[in-house]
């Protein structure tokens, strides 16, 4: 009969968890939580994505929806769009160290960085020394997670006096307990060949730290008094150390209850035994012993059902056994100490009121654990996360304003070496020292911003130009890349992006510096450079190497080494176009990735310089194409996501994480469509790929920081990277240039007085 109850709110949950047949202690847990939330809320879809170490290997039931292998990091990624597109209203985590992948589980964060949904994580292990990693992780969790469950108060404690939680998102709720009459254990024994024996039993998953020695080394003393008394130890080895060593510590342990002389009185049942068969075994118990060995133990699932079906307790004082055998509610002796074991054990075995007395005690606090309770308070705490979700922003009215160029967040992350490549938050992160990248785009923004200090143009141009210059390698003929804080470099050669980057800003300089010293010097540099051009592979550094000669030829009309590299790269790329083309997909790769908007650019850029109405025409084309890619359902630019970078061919761009280099870009390409063209349909297209900078995006969240000029790093489905990083706020800055400069020009629909969303 199932009994009524009222409604949830929520409908739908994702569980994260090990999960049966695996066999340990956490997947019997996340089954048990499973099976609970279902019978007490049979409204609520339950859908159980499996951690899975041995992928094949578990034939797991149908309430499993999908498996993760722990070490698959673009499984994780998988799972998150998966849950964020099966309309579950909240996530539910089963946290524990060892079984998610990466350092300390850290995959675990990647997935909950890839979703918008409310989360809950149970608490398995609560650290209070943790490792670098541990902690890392962990803290990860803390800020990601609505509500945080421990299974013990200390729990509790450990979380805000070791890692600053805030005690408002923590909750304790005890490990759930089956529902179980009291029986006499007498009633049950013969079922296991145990009649006439005074049973003490240990159950879970065998290793070092359960303390077995400890409870072997106090039989004789028990025995003694008792010879009829069986130790029984029930469980499979762990399978961790079973790869490791196979059954040698079981076989140790063997071996020291002969040395003992109690071989007799001892029993390993070597199996993981299911549900029923498993509070069989404890019903026929007399005593229930957990000498464990860890004094931060948190939680104990043996433990938990143990008192939950009314058995008399011996145990060591690790923190669970403290919390729920407390007063009066069992009997706890200190670590490792044999003579108290047998002490205790002689007593209760040798008083049947005093046993029978402590067992009701134990029972009646297990009623208020049984696995119902569980799952009602776990529902109320996933309610109030869902309930207090944060709204999106209010949506922003027509009528934004472009931001004016602000140089002030590029000097806060530059010195006189040149431009540091990341910040944490909006303070420079000197651990990562500078890159040639950012340099190059710092060295394009000063002669783009219109009314920059003459003084402090000529300091920054020659700060940035000083590290390009010095970036020069001419034993290899490439530009160095990435620099250390110390200045010394960190490769012989760049990547080819990078060069090509720098080929496109040296061109820029030669065209747009304000002092001729600054021209003559960009068109030097480019002389002595612009002929790596040749060796570069990748459609996007041919792109950033075109963008640099179409610019050298407006300098200098008639150059004829940015002559050739116009007359070399275009036909390529109409070659890769001609070859990836389908009705569905008119793009250069078989994968979308980076500064998309680059390459129809160069073709434009390219077409205007060499008088090609083809390449001006291709450009057009697949610009428009990869417009209506980056375009969200309401109309707005959708960035194409990291998550998207090479993801098969011709699977639709993901959402999420979208970044302020692909808004740029396409601005800049549309600019480049409207200067050939004259159509204003591109000024348009510019100013919604602008708007996504100022809050016409998916969250409605701006990136732009106006007071400051800088610029958060990515559009994450939980919000904004809120770290302003080099790139994000060169990407802005740029950006205002290139609207800036839009509204000066005679054929505008829009200026800068709104965004078209």
């Amino acid at each position: 009969m199932v009994v009524s109850v009222e409604a949830a709110a929520i409908r739908h949950l994702a569980l994260i968890g090990n999960f049966l047949p695996r066999q340990c202690g956490l997947a019997t847990f996340t089954t048990d939580v499973y099976t609970a939330v279902r019978d007490r809320f049979p409204d609520v879809q339950v859908d159980v994505y499996a951690m899975d170490d041995h992928v094949g290997r578990y034939d797991y039931p149908d309430a499993v929806v999908g498996t993760i292998p722990e070490q698959d990091l673009s499984a994780y990624l998988d799972t998150a769009r998966t849950i964020e597109a099966s309309g579950a209203q909240a996530i539910w985590i089963q946290h524990e160290y060892g079984i998610y992948g990466g350092p300390a589980g850290e995959h675990i964060l990647a997935l909950l960085d890839r979703t918008t949904l409310p989360v809950i994580v149970t608490l398995h292990t609560v650290l209070e020394k943790p490792s670098a990693d541990e902690r890392r992780v962990l803290e990860g969790l803390l800020r990601r997670a609505a509500k945080i469950i421990v299974m013990a108060e200390r729990g509790r404690d450990i979380l805000q006096r070791v890692y600053g939680a805030n005690l408002r998102q923590v909750v304790m709720i005890p490990h759930g307990v089956p529902d179980r009459a009291l029986v006499d254990p007498a009633t049950v024994k013969g079922r296991f060949g145990w009649q006439g024996r005074q049973v003490v039993l240990t159950f879970g998953l065998l290793a070092p730290n359960k303390g077995i020695e400890t409870m072997i080394a106090a039989l004789p003393a028990a025995v003694e008094r008792h010879p009829d008394l069986l130790y029984v130890v029930l469980g499979a080895t762990h399978p961790n150390l079973v790869a490791h060593e196979g059954e040698k510590y079981r076989d140790r342990l063997k071996g020291l209850a002969v040395q003992h002389g109690v071989a007799d009185n001892v029993q390993f049942i070597d199996a993981f035994v299911e549900h029923d068969e498993l509070l069989g075994y404890l019903e026929a118990a007399d005593i229930y012993a957990t000498p464990y060995s860890n004094p931060a133990q948190i939680t104990s699932g043996t433990l938990s059902y143990a008192v939950g079906i009314g058995k008399p307790v011996v145990s060591t004082p690790y923190v669970h056994a403290t919390e729920i055998l407390a007063d009066g509610h069992g009997v706890l002796v200190d670590f490792g100490d044999v003579a108290a074991f047998a002490r205790e054990i002689d007593a209760l075995l040798s008083n049947d009121r005093d046993r029978h007395r402590l067992a009701a005690r134990a029972y009646a606090r297990g009623r208020t654990m049984i696995w119902p309770r569980l799952a009602e308070a776990t529902m109320r705490e996933t309610e109030a996360a869902v309930a207090g979700r944060p709204r999106r922003i209010a949506k922003p009215v027509p009528g934004l304003k472009a931001l004016v160029p602000d140089f002030a967040a590029v000097e806060r992350m530059s010195d006189s070496t040149g431009m540091l490549q990341h910040s944490i938050y909006s303070v420079p992160d000197r651990r990562h020292g500078y890159c040639i990248d950012d340099n190059a785009r710092a060295l394009m923004l000063v002669s783009a911003i219109a009314d920059m200090d003459a003084v402090a143009r000529d300091k920054w141009t020659t700060i940035y130009a000083s590290f390009v210059q010095y970036a020069w390698n001419p034993d290899k003929r490439r530009f160095r890349n990435f620099m250390n804080f110390d200045r010394t470099w960190c490769e012989d050669e760049g990547s080819e992006d990078s060069n090509g980057r720098t080929l496109w800003a040296l061109g820029v300089t030669a065209r747009d510096a304000r002092d001729p010293k600054h021209r003559d010097w960009a068109s030097a540099m480019f002389d002595t450079t612009g002929s790596i051009a040749f060796d570069l592979g990748s459609p996007r550094a041919q792109s950033f190497a075109m963008l640099g000669a179409a610019a050298m030829l407006q300098a200098k009309p008639g150059h004829e080494l940015s002559r050739s590299i116009l007359q070399r790269f275009p036909d390529m790329h109409l070659q890769l176009l001609e070859e990836t083309r389908r009705p569905e997909w008119q793009w250069f790769e078989i994968v979308l990735a980076y500064d998309n908007a680059r390459l129809p650019e160069a073709l434009i850029r390219a077409g205007q310089a060499l008088d090609r109405r083809d390449l001006i025409e291709c450009g057009l084309s697949t610009l428009d194409w990869i417009c209506a890619r980056q375009t969200s359902p309401e109309g707005r630019f959708r960035a194409v996501g990291t998550e998207s970078f090479n993801r098969p061919a011709y699977s639709p761009p993901l959402q999420f994480d979208q970044q302020p280099l692909e808004a740029q870009a396409t601005v800049d390409a549309c600019i480049a469509a409207f200067e050939a063209t004259g159509d204003a349909r591109w000024v348009q297209e510019a100013e919604r790929a602008y708007g996504w900078f100022i809050g016409l995006n998916d969250l409605d969240l701006p990136l732009a920081s106006p007071a400051d000029g800088g610029c958060f790093d990515g559009l994450m489905p939980t919000g904004l990277n809120r770290n302003q990083g080099a790139e994000s706020i060169l990407a802005l800055q740029l950006a205002n240039c290139a609207i800036s400069g839009l509204s000066q020009r005679p054929v505008s629909v829009a200026g800068t007085s709104r965004v078209v969303a």
